[in-house]
């Protein structure tokens, strides 16, 4: 039998370890509206985000707290385990939001330096735990695009370091240089060793509607968030003696990561439109749909920065089109969010 305590005691057992994919994508639809002057919705995101971002951290050292079993078993899991790149990626967007919309350096260095410890032990930790692990299954049901969060989580450290480069703070503006430029490069790295692994899963293993799972449009989302961080690093060049040399590499990595990214845009739809339309794949809430507002936000976003620093106006369409795009897909998957949980509450639970 099962009391009214056991039933949210069994909720939080199984938390998904990608909760903070709600963070990652309201905190960067919150950035592309203050970027293509939309204060007001900017502001407002902003201060949900912060909601968001206190209830999660909370429920998650509860969860830690009660079911640390469960918390470290998900770190030896495929399928799970990249889900806890979102506390990275979160906690770096939300420092972002700090930085942009109301200039706060000194909470952008806090949530900084939280980001920039979850990784290192996060990436650390997860990788070896995968690594170690006896049995590990196929490429076919271990492998999917939520792996790439890896990817925007070592990104978002490099665009946060770069927004507080030469603002003050406990890391002088040289050596924050170097670690966003390394974090940068290291992203790119862990893209490329990731997406040959999936492009050959695509192309080489059976794919079915059930396995095209809402994650993989971090496909794109990683790339974007790369193309973002060098659009950050380009602004700083002029003025840092490390970045300044190099500054048409920056240039040509970070246009070739737009480029990317872009290319992938046409494919996903294609094959979502073939795994919702055509296979009549059912959608359900799940929080890997918050993967699909976010690369939809960061290509907004990125994608604007980009046309600043290189000077490509012709693109100046683009941007816009994916704001309203992400904000109509947050819209979409917080409605979901909000049914699940009212389903969730009106189980009665069984005594």
């Amino acid at each position: 039998m099962n009391t009214p305590q056991q039933a949210p005691d069994r909720g939080l057992a199984s938390m998904s370890p990608a909760s903070f994919g709600l963070v990652m994508a309201t905190g960067i639809v919150s950035l592309a509206a203050a970027m293509l002057s939309l204060p007001r919705v900017a502001h407002f995101l902003f201060k949900l985000n912060i909601l968001f971002f206190a209830v999660l951290w909370a429920l998650t050292l509860l969860r830690l707290a009660k079911h640390s079993g469960h918390f470290l078993r998900d770190m030896a899991d495929h399928m799970r385990a990249p889900g806890y790149f979102t506390m990275v990626a979160g906690s770096g967007i939300v420092g972002e939001q700090f930085v942009t919309l109301y200039g706060n350096y000194q909470a952008g260095w806090i949530l900084w330096g939280l980001a920039a410890t979850l990784w290192a032990v996060l990436v650390y930790a997860i990788f070896a735990a995968l690594t170690i692990r006896a049995d590990k299954p196929g490429l076919d049901s271990g492998l999917s695009g939520s792996w790439l969060l890896a990817v925007v989580a070592t990104q978002s450290i490099a665009v946060l370091g770069g927004a507080l480069a030469g603002h003050g703070g406990p890391i002088g503006a040289a050596p924050l240089d170097f670690i966003a430029l390394s974090m940068w490069l290291c992203g790119g790295m862990l893209y490329v060793l990731i997406m040959a692994l999936i492009f050959f899963r695509y192309l080489f293993l059976r794919f079915s509607p059930a396995d095209l799972s809402p994650s993989y449009w971090i496909n794109m989302g990683a790339m974007a968030i790369s193309t973002l961080a060098g659009t950050q690093l380009i602004a700083i060049a002029p003025a840092s003696p490390l970045l300044a040399p190099i500054l048409p590499f920056i240039k040509g990595l970070t246009l070739f990561f737009w480029a990317a990214g872009t290319w992938w845009i046409p494919l996903l739809l294609v094959l979502g439109f073939w795994r919702h339309v055509i296979m009549r794949f059912p959608i359900r809430y799940d929080p890997l749909y918050w993967g699909v507002v976010f690369p939809f936000g960061m290509y907004a976003a990125s994608t604007h920065k980009l046309i600043r620093a290189l000077e490509l106006d012709f693109l100046a369409l683009l941007p816009i089109c994916f704001l309203y795009a992400a904000m109509a897909a947050w819209l979409v998957a917080f409605v979901g969010l909000t049914h699940d949980m009212g389903r969730r509450l009106r189980k009665k639970p069984t005594v």
